[in-house]
């Protein structure tokens, strides 16, 4: 697995979505996830939104993905919310 296939699954998945992935050893990676989408969602609904992107990677070919999710609004900001 790679940060780009993650990054597009994630872009495909969530539209309107950008996502920022990083991770070296091909299975540990963070991701800064900017979407719309997410607008109103606690942080546990909006990781839910994500993971439902990747499927049956989560915790096979992807063993761990850290996550900040926020609005264009919060990105624009510095908010952070999760």
């Amino acid at each position: 697995m790679d940060s780009q296939t993650i990054k597009n699954l994630i872009e495909q998945g969530l539209p309107g979505a950008k996502a920022e992935v990083s991770g070296a050893d091909g299975v540990h990676f963070e991701a800064v996830v900017t979407a719309e989408a997410f607008r109103g969602k606690l942080p546990l609904a909006r990781h839910r939104l994500v993971y439902a992107t990747l499927g049956d990677l989560m915790g096979g070919a992807i063993h761990a993905l850290a996550l900040k999710t926020v609005t264009p609004e919060e990105a624009e900001g510095g908010t952070r919310v999760s």
